[in-house]
């Protein structure tokens, strides 16, 4: 995958310099690809519009477990 297939690959603000961090593309025809910062040529993984809404819309609602946290 090449970086002309997704222009513009963001990284959050909040990252540190330790690259423990994803980054995030949008392409033409809704799709959004996501990545390993630490491994920029790795694979991505693409969603459709609606998957990566579904997913915003779960880490928003606290749907997923927390890393750490204990299982109830």
């Amino acid at each position: 995958m090449t970086d002309d297939t997704f222009p513009r690959w963001r990284k959050s603000r909040r990252s540190d310099g330790a690259s423990n961090c994803v980054e995030v593309a949008f392409a033409n025809g809704g799709i959004i690809a996501v990545r390993d910062s630490k491994d920029p040529t790795g694979p991505v993984l693409r969603f459709t519009s609606a998957a990566w809404d579904a997913f915003i819309g779960g880490v928003t609602d606290d749907e997923f477990d927390r890393v750490g946290s204990p299982v109830q």
